[in-house]
């Protein structure tokens, strides 16, 4: 039973090491040799885990997207109206109190482009992944239209992608301009648009 739970915590150390150094320099510029490295792990241990550097990006998004989206349903059970939760996950892609927001860490901006055109396998799971959030911020608008804390949409699906491509956008041009300015734009605009004057 304890080796089982070590094998576990080593796949775990790989990929946390792994979304780290992916994160900061992309895909393809981290070789296995440097993850083996920072997560003290021999080189011919890493196959025993993952049969491919490939399938390693695989696990390493789909752990990335199940975080994410655990972090978002949070949220949406949580207490508040479907603006208020709409609100924070929106500010959430900020800078806030030192610590660094969603954009800063976000794989899709890192690699959307990137694995697009290496590896169809990664691709579908960010794709899956990205139509599920976009799923869950539709789900809010409905429910915002109910409660009265978000004006109605006439495609709460189509106004939900938009969003979520316009916010895409902006961290891109944040991490290019290494200002935050898009991001602050894309925020003010939202809530602009979504929630009525009495507003978040």
């Amino acid at each position: 039973m304890k080796e089982i739970k070590r094998s576990d915590q080593t796949r775990k150390n790989i990929l946390s090491a792994g979304r780290l150094l992916i994160g900061k320099h992309g895909y393809s510029a981290v070789g296995l040799a440097l993850i083996l490295k920072e997560s003290n792990v021999p080189k011919g241990s890493f196959y025993h885990y993952f049969p491919s550097k490939e399938a390693f990006g695989q696990a390493l998004l789909d752990d990335y997207v199940t975080d994410y989206l655990t972090r978002v349903d949070t949220l949406s059970s949580g207490p508040g109206t479907a603006g208020e939760k709409l609100s924070a996950f929106w500010t959430a892609w900020l800078t806030q109190s030192g610590s660094e927001g969603i954009a800063s860490h976000c794989l899709v901006v890192k690699l959307g482009a990137e694995i697009a055109d290496l590896s169809d396998e990664m691709r579908t799971v960010l794709d899956q992944g990205v139509a599920t959030l976009v799923d869950r911020i539709a789900e809010l608008l409905i429910q915002g239209e109910r409660d009265g804390s978000v004006v109605a949409v006439t495609d709460a699906q189509a106004t939900a992608q938009m969003l979520y491509a316009k916010w895409l956008g902006a961290a891109v041009l944040s991490k290019l301009s290494r200002d935050e300015l898009p991001l602050r734009r894309a925020l003010a605009e939202t809530k602009a648009s979504l929630f009525p004057e009495t507003g978040h």
